[in-house]
């Protein structure tokens, strides 16, 4: 029985007025599989991260919850030993796979019968269909290294039933059919996506997210390129974009969720709250600005704050930069509050004078520029930042 509750006496208010935030249902169950749960602003390379055996899944691995991701989506990073497999699984929530080292091939069926079993390399991205049976094969004699991105912390905190999630014999007929044989084969057209005009591709798998061509985008800097894969109807957003040798993305702000990892390249993100303005080195504000480095297989939470940060992403190499952004079940434009047909803009990739969220090069702090070229020298690395893109436009004089 729990202790009695006291009514509050006089005026005071009742309650503690200050506590911790407790622990969700998915929080306790990272905790009760036995291998860690990093925490933290990003991780410079996944491929590094302490992991231990984990006897659900097979293998080693370990859960990452960046922060500003916590119930938004779940993420975690499995090895597979040489010549070893997973075991078995099936599960209610979406999952999508990116493999950082490796190969091998996975199975994937509601019925044996029907069993699709395709093959998977370093670069690969392909999503599992809810609730289909699935199981990933390390055919190589090297390990295998792999990152998960799930909405396990959607389905726990809301059902609170893992018996639920993980035995439900339901199949869903419109996230995947296993008598299509050419479910797992990549497809290749691109077409606008029906709410923003971005390029996408509808494909289940894409055998190599590292080399892939992208369409030009703009959005971000000067030649970004940019695609969407939407995959087994997923409701899990992702992009994979790229910023040109020698040039950097605008910054900009939106809420958290997004967690962006990197392909080729490396390089640093900054990330500071939108209250801090847009200039917080002028404004004496610096010190509250977190700085994340990375490369290869590492990875950043771009608003770690739960509330709208700016994020801005820097290459410091002599190749193209290209990273690929994990949403979860968060699209952008599903904007808390708005109504359905209410119109919006895409603020991310606006300018602020346009009624956006992106800083425009001439209105940067100028230690933003300051650091990314002396990055580059570090690195022998070369800009590619023109002067012209640090002028106010006269239109705006």
């Amino acid at each position: 029985m729990g202790t009695e509750w006291v009514e509050p006496t006089d005026e005071k208010r009742a309650g503690h007025g200050t506590f911790g935030r407790p622990k969700t249902d998915y929080d306790l169950f990272m905790e009760s599989e036995g291998v860690p749960v990093y925490r933290d602003f990003g991780v410079q390379r996944c491929q590094d991260l302490p992991m231990k055996p984990w006897d659900r899944l097979g293998g080693n691995g370990t859960y990452v919850q960046l922060y500003g991701t916590e119930g938004t989506w779940g993420m975690y990073v499995v090895e597979i030993p040489p010549r070893k497999e997973l075991n078995i699984e099936r599960h209610i929530y979406e999952k999508n796979i990116m493999i950082l080292e490796g190969r091998g091939v996975c199975e994937v069926w509601h019925d044996e019968k029907h069993k699709q079993v395709f093959e998977w390399q370093a670069g690969s991205l392909f999503s599992i269909p809810v609730n289909a049976y699935h199981r990933m094969i390390n055919m190589s004699g090297q390990r295998v290294i792999f990152v998960a991105g799930t909405t396990a912390p959607n389905l726990m905190n809301l059902v609170g039933d893992k018996d639920f999630i993980f035995n439900c014999d339901y199949r869903f007929g419109s996230r995947f059919d296993d008598s299509l044989s050419d479910f797992f084969e990549e497809k290749t057209q691109i077409e606008p996506d029906p709410i923003r005009g971005l390029a996408m591709r509808r494909t289940n798998i894409m055998a190599d997210i590292v080399h892939a061509d992208l369409p030009l985008d703009n959005r971000r800097s000067p030649g970004y390129r940019r695609i969407e894969p939407h995959m087994t109807e997923n409701k899990f957003y992702l992009w994979i974009g790229q910023h040109e040798i020698g040039r950097y993305s605008k910054a900009h702000a939106h809420t958290s969720a997004a967690i962006l990892f990197c392909l080729t390249g490396k390089g640093y993100t900054m990330s500071w709250p939108e209250h801090l303005g847009v200039n917080p080195w002028r404004d004496g504000k610096g010190d509250e600005v977190v700085r994340v480095d990375y490369e290869y297989g590492g990875c950043v939470s771009a608003a770690p704050g739960g509330a709208r940060w700016y994020h801005q992403h820097f290459n410091v190499s002599n190749e193209p930069f290209r990273l690929t952004a994990w949403f979860g079940p968060n699209h952008p434009s599903m904007l808390p509050g708005a109504a359905p047909g209410q119109k919006t803009i895409d603020y991310t990739a606006m300018d602020i004078q346009e009624g956006g969220t992106s800083i425009p090069y001439w209105m940067e702090d100028e230690y933003i520029s300051n650091e990314f070229h002396r990055q580059l020298e570090i690195n022998g690395a070369t800009s590619r930042m023109e002067p012209h893109r640090y002028e106010k436009p006269v239109e705006l004089s």
